[in-house]
């Protein structure tokens, strides 16, 4: 499980990075929520894998605790602020692109010819 579990947080990452490397804004906000999602994933592997072991164990008049739920709590509070920055980022995306006419991260498109004193409108 630890494999897998390594594996899909690689891939998270990596395919978060290569669509943060994208031209466009919204292939960018989509690598962030990917890279966001694997960043929670690793800090709650940092809780440990346990296979078939209860999370809390009852031995007489005293508890322990197997599983550790300091990242649990990161996690979830990484969730909801994740959702509201990329929330944010979608409504300035929006806005960015009313106001430039495209979604380019430089804010034009690079096959367009830049305006000229002698051609205002390339």
């Amino acid at each position: 499980m630890e494999i897998v579990l390594s594996a899909g947080i690689g891939l998270f990452a990596a395919s978060g990075v290569w669509l943060m490397l994208r031209p466009r804004t919204f292939q960018v906000a989509l690598g962030l929520s990917l890279l966001s999602y694997a960043v929670n994933l690793f800090i709650f592997a940092m809780g440990r894998l346990t296979v078939g072991a209860p999370p809390v164990l009852k031995t007489g008049p005293e508890t322990v605790s197997v599983d550790d739920p300091v990242p649990q709590a990161l996690v979830l509070t990484a969730l909801v602020i994740s959702f509201a920055l990329t929330a944010l980022f979608l409504v300035v995306l929006l806005a960015a692109r009313g106001v430039t006419g495209n979604d380019h991260v430089d804010g034009r498109e690079p096959h367009h010819a830049e305006p000229t004193p002698e051609n205002p409108h390339p």
